[in-house]
């Protein structure tokens, strides 16, 4: 065997075990952001289309929290009287002892005073109680709860999956005059009245 048959053959040997390590590393590199995508940004899609999807879907079949999307708010109570000051949260976004904590301290609600009439508190609280996030079949309920760990927040922005869907976000953006704080969801997210808060329908106001 010559000099060049063997040079030849080397440099093969090279180029085999170089594409072998760049297919390696080049897998782990994709199956590492798929599982971040899947924690951090892409956990609320769970009924993607596809051979995948369609497995997901027939694994979870069973589940009670099959909802993709948050239900919209229909009572017109709860609108008028809340949603004359503020985005109308879905009564999904809490957990009912949050949402009858906040009920009873009306007098101080974030700084303000809200007088309830006897028959509207009775509807508002029973709405509010019975649509809750544990009484939910919405994923994102689910995982709502699941951050709480029995806590009783008073704020949305206070539980942790809310910040955690965040956390990319600076104080400055949120101090934007078109925003004004985290609390106001439908800056941001066109499709929040609908109960949509996917990614897709996100437009950060300048």
């Amino acid at each position: 065997m010559n000099k060049k048959t063997k040079r030849s053959i080397f440099i093969a040997f090279l180029l085999i075990v170089f594409n072998g390590t760049l297919y390696l590393a080049l897998a782990d590199d994709h199956k590492g952001k798929k599982w971040y995508e899947k924690i951090l940004n892409h956990d609320d899609h769970d009924d993607h289309s596809g051979k995948h999807g369609k497995k997901k879907r027939e694994r979870h079949k069973d589940d009670d929290h099959n909802e993709r999307y948050l239900k919209q708010v229909n009572d017109p109570i709860y609108k008028n009287v809340c949603g004359g000051c503020h985005f109308v949260y879905q009564p999904e976004l809490l957990p009912s002892a949050s949402w009858m904590e906040i009920l009873a301290n009306l007098d101080d609600h974030f700084g303000e005073s809200v007088e309830l009439d006897t028959d509207s508190s009775k509807t508002i609280s029973g709405y509010l109680k019975s649509h809750s996030a544990e009484n939910s079949s919405a994923k994102r309920a689910a995982k709502i709860m699941r951050s709480l760990g029995g806590r009783v927040p008073l704020r949305i922005t206070d539980i942790p999956y809310i910040r955690e869907k965040h956390h990319e976000l600076s104080s400055n953006v949120l101090k934007r005059e078109s925003i004004g704080s985290l609390s106001n969801c439908s800056a941001c997210h066109t499709t929040a009245e609908k109960g949509i808060y996917e990614d897709d329908n996100v437009k950060i106001p300048r």
